[in-house]
């Protein structure tokens, strides 16, 4: 107890050092010896654990993965490392069942991209010859809860727009829903990325690869709108409303989103993301081809645009009565 106690008394001799220490400690030595103390026993990774988890990093970060999707393999991984306490090459497929079965409150989208981590990095062991065979390889994801994507309305859509009292606001919901962009693609636009003879811009989506998407006439004019307003010179689309003028950051177009769809009275949960659910379902309830919408969303997969294709019951009595053959 005694070195704790000096660190304790010491810590608070820098904090405020006109305090009688002395008297502190007397009084603190009192109270914690009613109390039985032990070091804590702070767990940490496996060391061969985490030697790989390293090296399996700056692999994908090469290889052009960004930040964000780095630092969460990395918490997923290591949270593993102190679970099994093994070297890599003794870890079997049970340690990883045992290891995903005591998370019991997860749903099973949560299990799964633990698991889609874990087997990435012990495919990747394989590959490397680290490890000569993959304990990962026979697990199979769970069962992905079926969600629609909560996409707006035409008619939330209108709300939506009419509830918007700042250039800002208007132009910031017009960008997301003409160009279906993720909220990292527009967040890191400039002024200077946009085409006004073409109506377009260049994003740098998942995986570094990059995409053109377009704008509306409304996302247009309302964006020159907003832009002709603005008395700084900050080169960021968009930007903060107070001094200093600064790129408006993730959370605060989320923020931004949210005010609008509270003013316009909508109920469901609305943030940047619901825009480009709303952009590819409208979009292809509209008529337009899947494979279009695909490349304007930038998805790699068509499975992934295909969960938007839900038409509406208006929608299937069309197709139903235009190509059935009488």
């Amino acid at each position: 107890m005694e070195p704790l106690l000096s660190q304790i008394v010491n810590e608070i001799g820098q904090i405020y050092p006109e305090v009688d220490l002395l008297k502190v400690k007397s009084k603190m030595a009192a109270l914690l010896v009613m109390y039985d103390i032990k070091p804590a026993k702070i767990q940490i990774s496996h060391p061969d654990v985490a030697e790989k988890v390293k090296l399996f990093l700056a692999v994908k970060r090469l290889e052009g993965l960004s930040e964000l999707t780095l630092a969460g393999y990395e918490i997923e991984l290591k949270t593993f490392g102190k679970y099994v306490q093994k070297p890599v090459n003794e870890i079997s497929i049970n340690d990883i069942r045992t290891f995903l079965g005591q998370f019991e409150n997860l749903k099973n989208s949560s299990r799964s991209r633990k698991l889609s981590v874990l087997k990435s990095f012990f495919n990747w062991l394989t590959e490397e010859e680290i490890i000569t065979r993959d304990p990962s390889k026979k697990l199979k994801p769970p069962k992905k809860e079926k969600r629609l994507p909560k996409a707006l309305s035409i008619e939330e859509l209108e709300m939506l727009r009419e509830a918007c009292k700042t250039s800002r606001q208007r132009a910031m919901v017009e960008v997301f829903y003409a160009t279906g962009c993720r909220l990292s693609e527009i967040q890191n636009l400039n002024r200077q990325d946009i085409d006004w003879q073409g109506n377009c811009t260049k994003v740098l989506g998942k995986g570094a690869k990059e995409r053109e998407v377009y704008f509306s006439f409304k996302a247009v004019f309302h964006l020159k709108k907003y832009l002709n307003n603005r008395k700084d010179a900050h080169p960021a689309l968009f930007v903060t409303e107070r001094k200093p003028f600064r790129r408006l950051s993730k959370r605060g177009f989320q923020r931004e989103i949210k005010l609008i769809a509270e003013s316009a009275g909508i109920q469901k949960k609305v943030h940047p993301h619901v825009m480009r659910h709303t952009f590819a379902s409208l979009t292809l309830n509209n008529g337009a081809d899947l494979s279009t919408v695909q490349t304007l969303l930038g998805h790699s997969n068509p499975g992934t645009t295909q969960i938007y294709a839900q038409l509406s019951d208006t929608r299937k009595r069309e197709q139903y009565k235009k190509y059935l053959v009488q």
